[in-house]
């Protein structure tokens, strides 16, 4: 086996994160999809759902399974909740991983991996400036160097368009300095922002991200399509 082959034997497939799922029948849907994870958001938004919902979403997706013939690991989005807050979310509903969403801390984030034992994913905004002949796309302090406070932390930071849910993508060509940052820092990296069954081959076959993560779209009037979820899953594992 020549270095090339080797490598792109052990490059690993693109994990698929599908988030904001409300009904058991978008659980169904998913049956024998290269799904990896599956996303409940518990923060104000019109895809909230209590942890009382969480935990009957999650027990019926421990006998739906996905990726690997296993059930998907559970994550809950959260945007600058309180420890009280994920204690009685966690209490409830047996999630893998906790997403925080907001402005906290690198050292909430570790009180939180500390103090319950899940994993952590950060999620960052991507935020750029206006055209710039020099190249510089995003402000002092908020561009790949943020990573390194999560080193050790987080298990995954995720890079979504600034302000969530906008159905916009973000500029592709900051990827690789993220990739570069994740991967010396020891952190997965996922890509969020405005993916798409129609874009997502185009990204994973041009960067590779380690995990992509979606909600708005693969629904059609605000409601998960099974359909378009196929056809996304399907699409990052051709290219992955």
């Amino acid at each position: 086996m020549n270095g090339t082959t080797a490598e792109a034997a052990k490059k690993a497939a693109t994990l698929v994160k599908i988030c904001g799922i409300k009904e058991e029948t978008t659980i169904d849907g998913m049956k024998g999809l290269p799904v990896d994870y599956i996303g409940f958001v518990f923060a104000k938004s019109k895809r909230q759902v209590t942890p009382e919902r969480a935990a009957e979403l999650i027990s019926a997706a421990s006998r739906t399974p996905m990726a690997g013939e296993a059930p998907p690991l559970a994550v809950g989005v959260f945007v600058n909740p309180t420890l009280e807050e994920l204690e009685q979310a966690l209490t409830v509903a047996k999630l893998d991983v906790v997403q925080l969403h907001g402005e906290e801390t690198p050292a909430f984030a570790r009180r939180v991996a500390d103090r319950f034992g899940v994993k952590v994913w950060r999620a960052l905004p991507i935020v750029e400036r206006a055209a710039d002949p020099e190249g510089a796309v995003e402000p002092d302090g908020a561009g790949p160097a943020r990573l390194e406070a999560y080193r050790g932390i987080a298990e995954a930071i995720l890079i979504d368009t600034a302000g969530g849910g906008t159905g916009k993508t973000f500029r592709w060509d900051l990827i690789p300095g993220y990739q570069k940052a994740a991967a010396a820092n020891g952190l997965k990296l996922f890509v969020a922002g405005g993916l798409s069954p129609d874009n997502v081959d185009g990204l994973v076959e041009q960067y590779s991200p380690e995990g992509v993560d979606i909600s708005s779209g693969v629904e059609t009037d605000g409601v998960k399509d099974n359909a378009k979820i196929a056809a996304f899953a399907q699409k990052v594992r051709s290219k992955s």
